[in-house]
């Protein structure tokens, strides 16, 4: 499960699917060190392309010649990359506290139990489908539908807060950011997105055929005929439409106002009459909550109609499917290779399983993070480098003041509220300040799907409990290893967790350039979510409110409507166009973090004339700070999970995230000479921020 799910708004600079990990020759030993990558790399240039024609090739074309995809991974780029130099390196630190039987603190002790149990591939094996027992025992036994919310809730906890019919857990209240409710949210499908289930083209036809043949096959692991296990597949589907009919769009969860929709019980109640609330509330530790934010009604009221028109004999199919679904990565390989085959083969061209070693460091953080980051950050997070990457925001963050002084199109009352919100945003680099308690979580030395499990009930208990207590502003939603950054609307505060603060993204060793066009840019990124199509919409403390003049809004939506078409030009693959109101939010924050960068790099350099002209590589600085940006988007895809992601991310291809962004930069075309009539020289060029 993926960190920011349960938060409809954090803006991050990559989707999850980018740091999935490995190489295809893998060392025979975790690693004790880290490669260094500088943050510049001239070999992953191609300078026989022209960069006023294509800079993406120009800058990256050498490291996607040298990198391909490799057979277990569904793309790869140089966040790819440095996301698995972190995980080789915890993998060491795992291997070690996993051997290691004595002088271990308790966090300690987790983590390393935990990995051992998970590395144990005899011991999973020979379990085979027991760890499904209790949960298919608990389906079977239910007598009627009225005893649906107390299995279900069990279900939620144990499995996926998400993965049954709905999503429910707890989050800041888009009208008042210090309060925490409950939110109720639609879910329940298993493929990626709802079009998979309503596009009527030939191949997403064959995706829904294939789905169905493996639900057919999971579905026979479990002892069910092939001719049961078919029409449990078909159940399954008919089910799944339904609620995919009645689920809000990609594009659509974008507004804020489509998913806010506060209730109290009884109205919650009025939308699904066949289901008994206060018993589901009772379940999940949570009796007696009086309001909740339903995110989709429409879907709510749809759920609804599934209990009203289908028998128990199709709630238990269904039911049995999510749970398979939900538990056969960590279970034996009967179950574990069939699932891998449909959702990383199938739908994105995967070759094959990654290593073990490296999925079980990915549950470990994903499930034990705060207690894996301490580990990391005492090793590879230097508080000389914090101090590097805060003073980098501060500059980057008078930029943006600066910036928006300048800004023509805005008037003096919407630029005051706009420095009231810039004043207010809080820096969160490298690892929080208190570690999290993870005294709750009990991990068994032998028992790798119990642990997993035990895991998953830990956090959506802690995400329950939240609702009605005080709100911790100090919490992440990223772990300290992650390679990623985000910035949460809610919170008004900006996160860079230490794994992305390492070479060749943030390289201290480098001269300033570079280094300002890539972690100033993404700084700069991260900054302007706060002022994208979503983040603009929140005010300094975080709601939901409109602080803008109607003029002003106009304004904003004319620039942004000036990216939203150049996007739409951009061919993703086959004759598959970018989404872009879907890729907005990210095409905004990938210009203006861009803009920021050179205004903090131009400032840095005022106090170091001795770099302001000084050639490298045969670059001069203007070009370095380009190239470096450039180099951070450096990747290969997999034309699979590029139709997957053309649906799913809102990020462009990295091609796009580079040409896309410089073609608008005077300052980019004068860096390298180019001339009106090429490709990189824009007629039209776009700006926000």
């Amino acid at each position: 499960m993926h960190q920011l799910t349960r938060l409809a708004f954090a803006s991050t600079l990559l989707c999850s699917a980018a740091f999935a990990s490995a190489q295809t020759t893998e060392p025979e030993r975790p690693a004790t060190t880290f490669p260094y990558t500088p943050g510049l790399d001239v070999s992953a240039m191609d300078k026989s392309a022209d960069p006023c024609v294509d800079f993406y090739q120009y800058a990256c074309g050498g490291w996607m010649k040298n990198n391909p995809v490799p057979a277990d991974q569904a793309r790869w780029s140089v966040y790819s990359k440095l996301a698995q130099d972190n995980q080789r390196y915890l993998w060491g630190i795992l291997d070690g506290l996993a051997k290691q039987k004595e002088g271990r603190s308790v966090t300690q002790q987790k983590i390393g139990d935990y990995f051992g149990a998970c590395m144990d591939e005899g011991a999973i094996a020979k379990r085979g489908a027991e760890p499904l027992a209790p949960f298919l025992n608990q389906i079977e036994g239910m007598a009627s539908t009225r005893e649906l919310p107390r299995v279900l809730a069990g279900l939620q906890l144990a499995l996926s807060s998400e993965a049954f019919f709905f999503g429910f857990s707890s989050n800041q209240d888009f009208g008042d950011s210090t309060r925490v409710i409950a939110f109720a949210s639609g879910g329940g499908l298993g493929l990626p997105d709802r079009d998979y289930y309503l596009k009527t083209d030939k191949r997403s036809k064959d995706i829904r055929d294939k789905y169905e043949a493996h639900i057919r096959t999971m579905f026979g692991l479990i002892g069910e005929s092939p001719e049961t296990a078919k029409r449990s597949a078909a159940t399954v589907m008919r089910l799944e439409t339904a609620l995919a009919q009645a689920s809000l769009t990609r594009v659509d969860k974008r507004d804020p106002y489509k998913l806010f929709h506060k209730t109290d019980l009884k109205g919650l109640q009025a939308m699904t009459p066949g289901f008994d609330w206060k018993t589901y509330l009772a379940a999940v530790g949570q009796p007696g909550l009086k309001t909740f934010n339903v995110t989709e009604p429409k879907f709510m009221k749809a759920f609804g109609k599934q209990l009203r028109t289908n028998d128990l004999a199709a709630i238990k199919t269904y039911l049995r499917w999510h749970v398979m679904k939900e538990l056969s990565p960590v279970l034996a390989p009967q179950f574990d290779q069939p699932h891998f085959a449909f959702f990383s083969q199938t739908l994105r061209g995967v070759e094959k399983q990654p290593p073990r070693w490296k999925r079980c460091v990915q549950l470990v953080d994903a499930q034990l993070g705060e207690a894996l980051g301490q580990e990391f950050v005492s090793r590879a997070f230097s508080p000389e480098l914090k101090a590097k990457s805060l003073h980098m925001t501060r500059q980057v963050e008078e930029a943006m003041a600066k910036d928006i002084d300048s800004l023509a199109w805005m008037s003096p009352d919407t630029k005051k509220r706009a420095h009231e919100k810039l004043d207010a945003i809080v820096n969160k680099i490298g690892y929080p300040d208190t570690w999290r308690d993870y005294s709750a979580f009990e991990v068994r030395p032998n028992d790798f799907t119990g642990n997993a499990i035990r895991g998953t009930q830990f956090e959506n208990r802690r995400q329950l409990a939240k609702i009605g207590k005080p709100l911790d502003r100090s919490e992440w939603l990223m772990t300290p290893p992650t390679v990623n950054a985000y910035f949460n609307p809610q919170m008004n505060d900006i996160n860079f967790p230490a794994g992305v603060l390492q070479p060749p993204l943030f390289d201290p060793k480098m001269d300033d350039a570079p280094g300002y066009g890539n972690t100033g840019g993404t700084i700069g990124h991260e900054l302007t979510h706060a002022f994208d199509d979503e983040g603009r919409q929140f005010d300094a403390k975080g709601n939901l409110k409109d602080w803008w003049t109607k003029k002003d809004a106009k304004e904003f939506t004319d620039r942004a409507q000036c990216i939203v078409d150049q996007y739409a030009g951009y061919t993703v693959v086959d004759d598959i166009k970018i989404n872009s109101k879907l890729t907005l939010g990210e095409d905004v924050a990938d210009l203006g973090g861009l803009i920021l960068g050179w205004m903090a790099w131009k400032t840095q350099m005022a106090s170091m004339p001795q770099q302001a002209q000084a050639l490298r590589d045969g670059l001069s600085p203007e070009q370095r700070f380009f190239v470096g940006y450039a180099q951070w988007a450096c990747e290969n895809d997999r034309p699979e999970n590029l139709r997957v992601t053309a649906m799913t991310d809102p990020h462009s291809p990295g091609k796009y995230r580079v040409n896309g962004v410089v073609v608008n930069m005077p300052e980019f075309e004068k860096a390298f000479s180019c001339k009106p009539g090429q490709p990189m020289a824009a007629v039209k060029r776009c700006r926000v921020w």
